[in-house]
C-alpha cells in the first residue's frame, strides 16, 4: 500500500529526513515512535504532499503509483487521508458540511448514516457549529477522526492522536480507529495505516501490527509494537535501539 525509498526531505535548506525506508502492506496498522523533532510529523506531512518539504532524493509510491511529485489534492484523490496533531478551527464551515464534503455528497443535509457516525464519536450535538471552533482537544480530535470515518481512506495517516486527550475521549477515538483501520479478519483488510505517537496511550485500544522508532530523521529500528514500547519505557528510545541492534546482531 505505501512504499518510501530512500527518502531524504529538506524545509527551508534544514536537513529533516535522511535516507528513510518505509513498507506498509494492505491491511497493515504501523506506529511510529520518537522522541520531539525526531522527524516523525515531518515523514507524515511528507507523505502527504505538503510543498514545504522538498524531496531531495528518494520516492514515495501509495498503491504502486510513484506520488512523490503530485500535490496533496491528487494524493487524497488516491486514497489518502491525515489527522492532524493540531486540527484548524474553520471559521463558516458546520461540521455537518465538513461530513458532507469527505463523503463526497453535494446536498447540504444531513443523511442518518452521517448522524450514526456522528453519534458514534459524540458529536451529533456539535452538527450545526463550525469546524474545530471551541472545540475542546478532545472534541477536536473526535472531529478529526469522525471526518475520517466520513471520507473512507484507503491509506490513514495519524499524528499524535493521544496527545491531549482524556481517557474517555481516547476510548472513543481508539474505537473508531479501530473499526476504521482493522474492522475485519486480517486477509480482508482492504485500508493501512500510519500512527505516530509520542507515548504510545493510543495502543491502548488501536492495535498496530509493527513498530518503528525514529531517530535524527531515519528508522534507527523496528518490531513488536508492544516490545518497542516497553523498551522505551524501560530504556528510552536510544536504549531502545541499542537494545534492537543488539538482539539483531544476535540472531
Amino acid at each position: 500500500m505505501l512504499d518510501i525509498e530512500d527518502l531524504t526531505v529538506d524545509i527551508e535548506g534544514k536537513r529533516i529526513i535522511r535516507g528513510l525506508d518505509l513498507h506498509i502492506e494492505k491491511g497493515e496498522t504501523h506506529v511510529l515512535f520518537g522522541p520531539n523533532g525526531s522527524g516523525k510529523t515531518s515523514l507524515l506531512m511528507t507523505i502527504l504532499g505538503d510543498p514545504k518539504f522538498k524531496v531531495v532524493r528518494g520516492r514515495i509510491l501509495l498503491k504502486d503509483v510513484d506520488v512523490t511529485n503530485l500535490s496533496i489534492t491528487d494524493r487524497v484523490k488516491m486514497g489518502l487521508g491525515l489527522a492532524f496533531q493540531y486540527p484548524p478551527a474553520i471559521r463558516g464551515v458546520k461540521l455537518r458540511d465538513m461530513i458532507n464534503i469527505c463523503m463526497g455528497e453535494k446536498s447540504e443535509e444531513l443523511t442518518e448514516d452521517q448522524l450514526k457516525l456522528a453519534q458514534k464519536l459524540k458529536l451529533d450535538g456539535f452538527l450545526e457549529r463550525d469546524v474545530n471552533l471551541g472545540f475542546s482537544g478532545g472534541e477536536r480530535k473526535r472531529s478529526e477522526v469522525l471526518q475520517l470515518l466520513a471520507q473512507q481512506p484507503d491509506f490513514i495517516l495519524l499524528d499524535e492522536p493521544d496527545s491531549g486527550v482524556d481517557v474517555e475521549n481516547m476510548e472513543l477515538i481508539g474505537n473508531a480507529l479501530n473499526e476504521l483501520l482493522r474492522s475485519q479478519i486480517p486477509s480482508m483488510r482492504s485500508k493501512a495505516g500510519l500512527i505516530v505517537t509520542h507515548l504510545g496511550y493510543i495502543l491502548r485500544y488501536a492495535k498496530a501490527d509493527r513498530a518503528h522508532v525514529m531517530l535524527n530523521g531515519c528508522i534507527a529500528c523496528s518490531g513488536n509494537p508492544d516490545e518497542i514500547l516497553q523498551e522505551i519505557m524501560t530504556l528510552g528510545y536510544e536504549g531502545c535501539v541499542k537494545s534492537c541492534l543488539k538482539n539483531m546482531n544476535a540472531h
